[in-house]
Order: C-alpha cells, then structure tokens, then sequence
C-alpha cells in the first residue's frame, strides 16, 4: 500500500484506473495499490467438486436408518462420522468420476436409467432446464453438464450440478446467472447404488 499526496491530480479519489490500480482511503489517508484480480471461483474443478460436494450434503439427510447405517464401519475406521465417511467415499468416487452411492460399498447391480433428454428454455441471464428419462429411471439424481462448444463429452470438469430425480426419475434445473450465447447441455441420471445411466442427448439454448 501506497501512500499519496493529491492523487489523479484531485484532493481524493477512488476507484481503479487503467485496470492496472485501485485509488482508495484507510483511516482518512489516501493510498494507491495493485489491482489484484482473484483466481477465478467458478473454474471446471472446482465447479465440478463443488456441486456434487452440495448435493452430498443435502441427499445425506434424506436417506433411511439402514443406508446410513452402512457407513459406520468405514467411519470407525477413520475415526470419523458416518457423514464424513459417506462424503469422503463420494467425492473420491466422483473424482475418478462415478456417480455416489447411499450404501457403503457402491454395489453398481441396478439397471442402468436410460440416457436423458433434455429442453432448454431461455430467460433473463438464465436457463431453465428439464431433463427426462425412458422407462428406466433415475431413482437418486441427476449430473447435469454444460458446454460452450456443441458435441462436447461430459467430464468432471464441466459438472455444473448435481440434482434430485423426482419420483418420475425426472429433474428441472435453473443454470444461473449467465452471459448472452448459446450453451449446450448434457444430463446423465444415476442409482442409490451408484449406477450411471449412459450419456445423454445434447440440447442447447441461447441466452440473449
């Protein structure tokens, strides 16, 4: 931090100026400073671990005595809760990018739910998304995929959500906010034991 006497040729000011300083005061005394720019939050890996971290979260409350039952073993283990064990097992899978599972282990037996569709509706620096199955369902959730390029494959890095399959094995989303352009979507829906549907059909939208 800089001080200044007189700064931009005035008695104060404020404010950045040429994207490269930032003019402001601390205790009446004016001062000069870099302007720093924060990496960037909404990165892919970030978003990525970030949504299923939230869905995790939220999913661990609804779930029955008995699925949570199975991850004591695991949590006396590490000497930790059922909750922790249940979300550090997750995330790990979702890190090599499987889909969760509400028992402890991930027994992948169920019928995988059939690849999703989806319809997006543009509004407002927004998109409303409604995402459907076949006949074989989702009955967990929903990783919901974005892209600014068409015929792009879902990845870990461009997980924008995690969402609850309603009774249907269907789910509508709002990917907000959003800057003018056209974005395309992908859905895969998965099972309590960690059965993933194969990919979806791409849709899109334009914001404008």
């Amino acid at each position: 931090m800089v001080k200044v006497a007189g700064p931009a040729f005035s008695m104060a000011a404020s404010g950045s100026l040429g994207g490269v300083m930032v003019f402001s005061t601390w205790k009446g005394r004016p001062y000069v400073r870099a302007l720093v720019k924060p990496s960037n939050p909404r990165s892919g890996g970030q978003t990525g671990v970030r949504s299923m971290f939230k869905w995790l979260a939220q999913h661990w409350a609804g779930m029955s005595t008995a699925e949570k039952a199975t991850w004591a073993g695991r949590a006396d283990d590490g000497k930790y809760s059922p909750f922790n064990a249940f979300m550090a097992y997750n995330q790990s899978r979702w890190r090599d990018f499987n889909a969760p599972s509400d028992e402890d282990p991930a027994a992948e037996v169920a019928t995988p739910p059939d690849a999703c569709t989806g319809v997006a509706t543009p509004d407002v620096r927004s998109m409303t998304l409604a995402i459907t199955h076949g006949t074989a369902a989702a009955d967990s959730g929903i990783m919901i995929f974005r892209s600014l390029t068409t015929s792009f494959t879902p990845a870990f890095s461009n997980c924008i959500a995690v969402i609850d399959a309603d009774g249907a094995g269907d789910g509508v989303y709002i990917d907000t906010p959003l800057e003018a352009g056209q974005y395309f979507y992908m859905a895969n829906g998965f099972m309590v034991d960690g059965t993933e549907g194969a990919d979806g059909t791409e849709f899109d939208g334009t914001v404008t």
